[in-house]
């Protein structure tokens, strides 16, 4: 593997895109003020310091962008990762713009890869922190450019940023994630295992984790194990774990501890619809300071879909080590 050794006076998106085999990118201690796309296959994104090794920029939702047009979510990104069996460890990527009220959505990282692992690492933002690819159905097509409608924005999100045919599969494993709102979305096979989940304050008044929007065609969705939802400013009660982005996202939580912010009713349906009735949220071995009394839809796992659960994040493991 190809060793690579930067500072914050380097350029690191121009050491990403020369990455033509295998290779590791080591970043020195120090603040990189960089807005990055990972787009080769197989390389690896290390920080010296976990919390001293940052990398941050600050696009936000409403941000006019110079094709005319705003930002949108899925432009704000800091770190955007689309090469297959990227990994990234032990730094600190953020998106520092403030106020989500103001501002709308600011995402810290996005990946679009098949394959993807993040390990020790901080994402830190408000509002959509960590986008999990593929995008919706819908939206690829709104976004594509492939309708007449002007109301549609035609093909702003590079193709490599939008399309992915199949499914993703991501594993984070001992990161620290902050946010308010929707904070993890999208609808990867996404395992995050020994996580912190941190929610901030809330002005808006609640909070919420997750927001997966996973097609009914996928068995499997998002997965928290052994998983700590700590209060980082969220008022007593004011955060949910998860509501549906789509019909039939998919959320597990298994094992995890729950602070008094999270809601006894751990979910909701999300605003004005009947998401209550497709999504497939479930839970098994909560620890939670405060009890629960999870809404009637909210499912106690059983012990076969426990281990099912489990079963699919050894498997995805295990396509990690042969990639």
């Amino acid at each position: 593997m190809r060793i690579i050794k930067l500072t914050p006076a380097d350029d690191v998106q121009a050491a990403l895109d020369s990455a033509t085999e295998p290779t590791k990118i080591i970043l020195a201690k120090g603040m990189y003020n960089a807005k990055l796309w990972l787009k080769r296959d197989n390389v690896t994104l290390a920080g010296e310091d976990r919390e001293g090794t940052v990398i941050c920029w600050d696009d936000y939702a409403r941000k006019p962008h110079a094709d005319g047009g705003e930002y949108n979510t899925f432009r704000t990104y800091t770190l955007c990762v689309t090469g297959r069996g990227c990994a990234i460890e032990n730094l600190t990527i953020k998106n520092i713009n403030k106020d989500a009220r103001v501002h709308g959505q600011c995402v810290a990282l996005s990946v679009n890869s098949p394959l993807f692992k993040a390990t020790g690492v901080d994402l830190v933002s408000e509002q959509d922190t960590l986008f999990t690819s593929p995008f919706p159905d819908d939206l690829v097509v709104r976004y594509s450019g492939l309708t007449d409608d002007p109301a549609y924005y035609d093909g702003f999100i590079p193709k490599e940023q939008l399309y992915m045919e199949g499914g993703s599969v991501q594993i984070f494993e001992k990161c620290r994630i902050y946010g308010t709102v929707d904070y993890i979305f999208g609808c990867a096979e996404a395992y995050f295992d020994g996580c912190e989940l941190i929610s901030l304050h809330e002005d808006r008044g609640h909070g919420f984790v997750a927001a997966p929007a996973h097609s009914l065609k996928q068995a499997r969705g998002y997965v928290f194990v052994n998983c700590n939802f700590k209060e980082g400013g969220a008022a007593e009660g004011s955060v949910y774990l998860a509501r549906p982005w789509r019909d039939f996202g998919m959320c597990k939580f298994i094992d995890c501890a729950l602070g008094r912010h999270i809601s006894h009713a751990l979910y909701d349906k999300w605003n004005d619809t009947y998401r209550d009735k497709t999504c497939r949220f479930s839970h098994s071995g909560l620890r939670a300071e405060g009890g629960i009394a999870p809404v009637v839809w909210g499912r106690e796992m059983t012990s076969a879909e426990r281990e099912e659960a489990l079963r699919g994040y050894e498997e995805a493991k295990a396509a990690w080590e042969k990639r």
